[in-house]
């Protein structure tokens, strides 16, 4: 009977361990909320002390403190680490809120973010300072990033705000247009660029806002999407009488913002406010380049436009969303003062440096190394960096074209209708 138990209770464990072994493989946040953050937390507790003064983190304390520590409490002083202030536990892994000592700021922390991953054995550890002081540190629990889920609690509903992608931390990336107006994205063949753009026109089409597409390779990419767009420009010729007309309209708005005494379109009263526009550009290098001599002041009215428009026009309303494979300087006169003003930067897979640090050498050096180590076989995959230095691992949720446009046809009807714009209505 003994020897039954026995067996029934080996067979058991051995049941028990196949089936965690397949939940971290086709189920690694049932794996992590059951394995993975009891010992993760545990690891944390038990070693953070020796971690920190280890990796360079911990000061020397005050004098009134080793006095205290070493007369009264007759105990070895020892350096000083920051003070754990709170552990929150998380589908996705585990974040911890450090008080930082005088002496320490939040870069060195992030310094040594690889040495504390390997130390936790944790995917990554991310930093971000919520106030002065307060760092927290956000450790994913297996990679996020394998199969893109997002998050259901998101920010509330804003005018100009739409979740794109999955962060490598596990919180969601948003668009936020009037925080960062006008954007750059970057991405050889087949890197996930399309699928980027599919997730972000299906967002906006759910907003009340005006999409104007311009796609000089006859409209194959956004033809489709035609029901929720209020102009079309396909080829370079259109473009540049589309271009022609958005401007007109910038200098329409500042007199209305003029005639109000405002200085944003969101200052001004709802009856009067005009719709926001987001300006979507397939292939950018398609408005630069030119076949013949005869066709170069066209081109450079376009980019004198693009540039104007990228200049002043996020306080009216009208946003750029500028997408190609390449956007250096070799493009022609222009290309680098326009990318200049494009301050959003999401860099797929790219085939050489040099395309990586057109993106983002200007705004976030650091991120060039994370941008080509990026593998062929995980599309979506994107460094997305901005002005602040700062730069997050991101990939965008599978999209397909049919459900793009299938959510473009079921908000049709917000598409705004716009006099300006009614000879370029595709």
């Amino acid at each position: 009977m003994s020897d039954l138990m026995t067996a029934t209770e080996v067979a058991s464990l051995v049941a028990g361990a196949g089936g965690l072994g397949y939940a971290k493989v086709r189920a690694p946040r049932v794996y992590w909320s059951l394995v993975g953050l009891p010992l993760t937390w545990g690891r944390f507790s038990l070693t953070y002390r020796s971690t920190m003064e280890v990796c360079g983190l911990t000061v020397q304390p005050s004098g009134l403190r080793a006095f205290v520590t070493r007369n009264m409490a007759r105990r070895e002083v020892r350096p000083v680490p920051a003070k754990v202030r709170r552990v929150s536990p998380t589908s996705t892994g585990l974040r911890v809120s450090l008080r930082l000592p005088a002496g320490l700021e939040p870069a060195d922390v992030a310094a040594v973010t690889e040495r504390l991953r390997h130390a936790w054995g944790v995917r990554s550890v991310t930093v971000v300072e919520a106030r002065p002081g307060v760092v927290e540190l956000r450790m994913t629990g297996y990679d996020v990033l394998a199969r893109v889920r997002m998050p259901r609690r998101r920010k509330q509903p804003a005018p100009m705000v739409v979740p794109v992608a999955l962060r490598e931390d596990g919180t969601t990336f948003y668009r936020d247009f009037q925080q960062v107006p006008h954007a750059l994205t970057l991405g050889a063949n087949q890197s996930g660029k399309s699928v980027y753009q599919r997730n972000l026109i299906a967002g906006l089409a759910r907003l009340p806002v005006g999409l104007v597409g311009i796609d000089c390779k006859r409209g194959v990419e956004q033809a489709r999407y035609a029901p929720r767009l209020s102009a079309l420009a396909t080829t370079p010729q259109t473009a540049s009488e589309l271009l022609d007309v958005l401007v007109g309209e910038m200098e329409e708005r500042f007199d209305l913002l003029s005639a109000h005494g405002v200085s944003d379109l969101w200052e001004l009263p709802a009856s009067v406010r005009p719709v926001p526009l987001v300006v979507l550009i397939d292939e950018v290098a398609e408005l630069f380049l030119v076949a013949a001599r005869k066709d170069e002041e066209r081109r450079d009215r376009m980019v004198q436009h693009l540039v104007r428009l990228a200049q002043m026009a996020r306080g009216v309303g009208i946003y750029l969303e500028v997408c190609g494979q390449r956007f250096g300087s070799e493009l022609g006169k222009g290309a680098t003062m326009l990318r200049a003003q494009l301050t959003g930067r999401v860099v797929h897979r790219v085939n050489d440096l040099q395309t990586a640090e057109m993106g983002l050498k200007d705004i976030a050096p650091d991120a060039l190394q994370a941008v080509t180590r990026i593998a062929p076989n995980r599309p979506g995959v994107a460094v997305a960096g901005d002005t602040s230095g700062g730069w997050s691992l991101i990939r965008t949720p599978e999209m397909s074209t049919h459900e793009a446009v299938a959510v473009c046809r079921e908000f049709a009807h917000l598409t705004p209708e716009l006099a300006f714009l009614k000879p370029f209505r595709p």
